[in-house]
């Protein structure tokens, strides 16, 4: 696949006014973001508030989602997965008696426990021997508390069954620098963070889970097929924007304001974003879609850093 190709979307779970899933406004959601340049959507991942869905919320979720894809020829991925080995690897074989069987499942590396590098590993060779999909490891520590090195990220690499990493740390680091500069044959690194995402892409990404990509989804498969560094440096900034406060919730206040989705509502522990961060993000946004008055520059990579006058989010709300 290009780069072009590995656009992907962690849609969000829109809910109506009392609540409840809004399975047609999703699928809605579903269609417009790959009508606009994403080739691949994520069900319940963080963006979707999954851990705040119910059995039967999530099981909605992920028909919807998958039979989108299917019709359309999208990828399709499912998040899978709490710190408990034994429980997730149950998760991952019930994938199987899914209408729509995912493409692969999105892992997030165990969260609170930290079970150190050795554990990790050994946590995802017990998950691929179950799954009947192939595995994309989450690595997102600034959530989970565990840091990866090089030689860990080689190493879950190199388990049968993963094939590939969402990569989330909030920062270009030397080891993504590193993995990607030799990277393990057919092993996918796809950029998490949204506002570093343009320089991951930039080092030889195949691709990215962008919560961003809800609503400026032609500009980001642009600026994967051209590498445009102007673009680069706006697009980190609505990232910027979008995760000022907890990730989904300016995302979902921007999509309500342009009529989108039914309601901003998220569950608690989150309450709704502020109306100044909701509008802060819908002037980046409008001011993307304008059309441009000079050629796009195709000659430097996309650069990581959002514009002065978007300050950097937090780390804890960075990846999507």
């Amino acid at each position: 696949m290009t780069l072009a190709d590995m656009i992907h979307v962690p849609l969000i779970t829109p809910f109506g006014p009392t609540g409840q899933v809004d399975t047609e406004s999703l699928e809605a959601l579903a269609h417009r973001v790959l009508d606009d340049g994403a080739t691949g959507l994520v069900a319940l991942g963080t963006t979707a508030e999954a851990a705040a869905l119910d059995d039967g919320e999530r099981a909605a979720v992920t028909e919807t989602v998958g039979r989108v894809c299917r019709a359309r020829g999208a990828r399709f991925t499912v998040g899978v997965g709490s710190g408990a080995t034994g429980r997730t690897a149950r998760e991952l074989a019930a994938l199987a008696a899914l209408p729509s069987l995912p493409d692969a499942a999105l892992v997030t590396v165990p969260s609170f426990t930290r079970p150190g590098e050795q554990g990790v590993i050994a946590h995802f060779r017990e998950l691929a021997a179950a799954s009947p999909v192939p595995l994309t490891v989450y690595h997102v520590s600034f959530r989970t508390g565990q840091p990866l090195g090089t030689a860990a990220l080689r190493a879950l690499a190199a388990i049968p069954g993963v094939t590939g990493m969402k990569y989330s740390t909030g920062a270009v680091d030397a080891e993504i620098v590193a993995l990607l500069g030799d990277r393990p044959a057919g092993f996918e690194v796809l950029g998490g963070d949204d506002v570093f995402a343009p320089a991951l892409l930039a080092l030889g990404a195949d691709g990215a889970v962008l919560a961003s990509a809800h609503l400026a989804t032609a500009r980001w498969a642009e600026l994967a097929a051209t590498g445009d560094r102007e673009l680069g440096h706006r697009l980190s900034a609505l990232g910027a924007a979008l995760f000022r406060e907890p990730n989904p919730t300016v995302i979902k206040a921007v999509l309500h304001a342009r009529g989108l989705i039914p309601t901003p509502y998220v569950r608690l522990p989150l309450l709704p974003a502020g109306a100044a961060a909701r509008d802060a993000a819908l002037d980046l946004l409008t001011a993307l879609e304008q059309p441009r008055t000079a050629p796009a520059r195709t000659a430097g990579a996309a650069a990581p850093a959002a514009s002065p006058a978007e300050p950097r989010p937090a780390a804890a709300h960075l990846a999507s």
